[in-house]
C-alpha cells in the first residue's frame, strides 16, 4: 500500500481549521502523550472507525500528524517538531486552553 499524501508545507489556516474541532482537538492531546498511535487504537473519540478516518485524514493534511503504513495498519505520530519551527507555541497555547472531553462525549 502506497503511504499516505503529507503536506511540506504548513497552512496556518489548515492547521486551525482542524484543531478547531473538538474532537480533533482530543486526538492530537491523545498524541502529545503517545510517540505514535495505530489509527484504530485512539480512545479519546467514541465515533465510528470512518469518522476517526475523516477526522485523522483533517489532521494529515493540514501538517498536524504523519502517517506511516506498517502493514495494513496505519500509525500516526504528532509533526510537533514541524508545527513548533513554523508556529512557535501555537499547538502548547492550543492544547493549554482546551480541556478534553470525557471519551463518551461526542463533540
Amino acid at each position: 500500500m502506497n503511504q499516505p499524501y503529507h503536506p511540506t508545507t504548513i497552512d496556518p489556516q489548515h492547521v486551525l481549521y482542524a484543531l478547531a474541532d473538538p474532537s480533533r482537538l482530543n486526538l492530537v492531546q491523545e498524541l502529545v502523550q503517545a510517540k505514535e498511535i495505530a489509527s484504530t487504537g485512539f480512545k479519546s473519540v467514541q465515533a465510528a472507525r470512518g469518522t476517526i478516518a475523516f477526522h485523522l485524514k483533517v489532521l494529515r493534511l493540514a501538517g498536524i500528524t504523519w502517517t506511516r503504513m506498517e502493514g495494513q495498519r496505519r500509525l500516526v505520530s504528532l509533526r510537533r517538531n514541524h508545527i513548533d519551527v513554523r508556529f512557535p507555541g501555537l499547538l502548547d497555547a492550543i492544547l493549554a486552553g482546551s480541556t478534553p472531553a470525557s471519551p463518551g462525549v461526542r463533540a
